[in-house]
């Protein structure tokens, strides 16, 4: 079985999507693959009572438990690597990991940013794009590298700017593209390997 563990910070939409699409499609059968866990550097990221309400098993490392990066990754790793993980995907993971722990995923880290990289890494993506005027935002899943927001795309899905758009606007209709962009990439990688 091809393990899959899906890192958070927060409330889980992205992970709850990934989970869904992962049952409704039958990625058991499909591509021999399963949601192992889901592990958050924060004990009362959201996320984690949905996956436990999937009968998913969840993990917490607090990165403030942790008085370097490193220190914080390498326990981390530690967990991850518990699930014999196949694919390691970040779903509104909000810490910037280590070269080494990087480095230990090449190849099978994944991402998912709000906006067409290689435009606007990094944060506040969707004020960047009304501020610099774009007509066209959206949404980005590609493997992880040590360059932040810089690794090869796997996917992208466009999303009209609206002239009335403010931040919030632009970026709810942005994350429900996300919803739907993210476990289709994830389904052609696992049909790929």
């Amino acid at each position: 079985m091809k393990n899959i563990v899906i890192l958070i910070s927060g409330g889980g939409s992205n992970m709850e999507a990934i989970v869904r699409a992962a049952g409704r499609d039958r990625w058991a059968e499909r591509f021999g693959a399963r949601i192992a866990a889901v592990v958050s550097n924060k004990a009362d990221a959201g996320g984690l009572a949905i996956a436990r309400a999937q009968g998913i098993d969840t993990a917490v490392v607090p990165h403030k438990d942790f008085a370097t990066r490193e220190d914080f990754d390498e326990a981390l790793a530690k967990v991850v690597d518990g699930y014999a993980p196949t694919l390691v995907v970040l779903a509104g993971f909000m810490r910037i990991l280590t070269p080494g722990f990087v480095n230990s995923y090449a190849g099978r880290l994944v991402n998912i940013h709000p906006s067409l990289l290689p435009a606007f890494p990094g944060l506040n993506t969707h004020q960047r794009a009304i501020d610099a005027g774009c007509k066209v935002a959206g949404v980005t899943v590609h493997q992880v590298t040590t360059e932040l927001d810089h690794g090869p795309i796997l996917a992208q899905a466009a999303v009209p700017v609206l002239p009335d758009d403010t931040a919030d606007t632009l970026a709810a209709r942005v994350l429900s593209q996300e919803h739907l962009l993210y476990p289709r990439a994830i389904a052609q990688w696992l049909s790929d390997t």
